[in-house]
C-alpha cells in the first residue's frame, strides 16, 4: 500500500506556471504506474497525465505540450510541471498510484492523495 501526498497548488495569473509534487510514503513506490488527475467546479474527475514504472508518458489532450509529468523513484516523489497555465486549469489535483497499467482512467488506479487546489484568474 502507498500513501500520497500532494502540495504546490496555489494561484497563478494566465500564461503563469506552477509545479505540484507528490510524496509517496510506504511500500514500493517504483512499483507503481502514477497519474495526475483533476476535478474542477461542476465537472467529472479528468486524467491529464500519467508515466511508467520507469519510463513512458501519457497525456491528455488538453495540456498536452504544457504540462510535464516526471518521478524519481529515488526520493519517491512524482511532479507535474505545468506551464502557460489556463483560466480552465483552475482545478483540484490529484496524485494517484496504479499496480495495473499505464492509463488515464480513474478506474484503474488504487491509491489516490487528498488534492491540491490550482487557480488560474487574472
Amino acid at each position: 500500500q502507498v500513501q500520497l501526498v500532494e502540495s504546490g497548488g496555489g494561484s497563478v495569473q494566465p500564461g503563469g506556471s506552477l509545479t505540484l509534487s507528490c510524496a509517496a510514503s510506504g511500500y514500493g513506490f517504483s512499483n507503481y504506474y502514477m497519474g495526475w488527475f483533476r476535478q474542477g467546479p461542476g465537472k467529472e474527475r479528468e486524467g491529464i497525465a500519467a508515466i511508467g514504472k520507469i519510463r513512458g508518458t501519457l497525456y491528455g489532450d488538453s495540456v498536452k505540450g504544457r504540462f510535464t509529468i516526471s518521478r524519481d523513484n529515488a526520493k519517491n516523489t512524482l511532479s507535474l510541471q505545468m506551464n502557460s497555465l489556463k483560466p480552465e486549469d483552475t482545478a483540484m489535483y490529484y496524485c494517484a498510484a496504479s499496480p495495473f497499467m499505464l492509463s488515464l482512467a480513474a478506474s484503474t488506479y488504487n491509491y489516490w492523495g487528498q488534492g491540491t487546489q490550482v487557480t488560474v484568474s487574472s
